[in-house]
């Protein structure tokens, strides 16, 4: 079963917010998310990799919510590059419907590894259906400022239609925030992707993170 919520740790969003990527690590840490990401669409290989280590490190350190668990270490799944997921140690990768086939990405990122795809329509969804991929995620949900070429918004029927069509886990991702994240775990997804709704003017990452994962339950 996967985590209630998916933190996106996307690298441009971080530079324009003016926040340090290792004090974003931490908070989520803190708040107990077990299941990250890292997108970084323009960084090279080294920066991704050296980004990467310091996630790695962060999310294997204890802290005292998991210090009585033995410090399980949150899932980390590299945005678009499977060469890069492995050489980093991550436990898995995300394409896009750009990226590599979920066929070719488990192909180099091998078995043991999680392979998760997006999707922004049924038809999509239904041949992702029947990929390998270990979970589905579909969206936009709601309009979104993170991306530059975001796919036309699905909604929560977009969500409901998707569940339909899919065993996998899905994952709802686009413009999702506190307000609206119950809803789309009542649409169907299994988890929510969450980017900028977890920096929020005046409020820690940590607590606002905290917040979602009370609502979610």
């Amino acid at each position: 079963m996967m985590p209630r919520l998916y933190a996106i740790v996307d690298a441009q969003v971080l530079a324009a917010r003016g926040f340090a990527l290792e004090d974003f690590a931490r908070e989520l840490r803190a708040a107990g998310v077990e299941l990250v990401q890292y997108r970084d669409k323009t960084g090279s290989p080294r920066e991704v990799l050296r980004a990467a280590a310091v996630l790695r490190e962060v999310s294997s350190s204890p802290t005292s919510q998991n210090r009585d668990m033995g410090h399980p270490s949150a899932t980390l799944i590299m945005n678009d590059r499977a060469d890069l997921a492995v050489l980093a140690g991550f436990d898995g990768v995300h394409v896009g419907q750009g990226d590599l086939s979920p066929e070719d990405a488990r192909r180099v990122v091998s078995a043991g590894r999680i392979v998760g795809a997006s999707t922004h329509t049924e038809e999509q969804v239904r041949a992702t259906e029947l990929s390998c991929a270990d979970y589905i995620a579909i969206g936009p949900v709601f309009a979104t400022g993170t991306k530059t070429d975001t796919e036309p918004v699905v909604g929560l029927e977009g969500v409901r239609r998707a569940r339909a069509l899919t065993t996998k886990p899905l994952v709802a991702i686009g413009g999702i925030t506190r307000a609206n994240a119950r809803s789309v775990i009542d649409a169907g997804a299994d988890s929510v992707a969450v980017i900028s709704g977890l920096l929020v003017e005046g409020e820690s990452v940590e607590q606002v993170a905290r917040d979602f994962l009370e609502l979610l339950g």
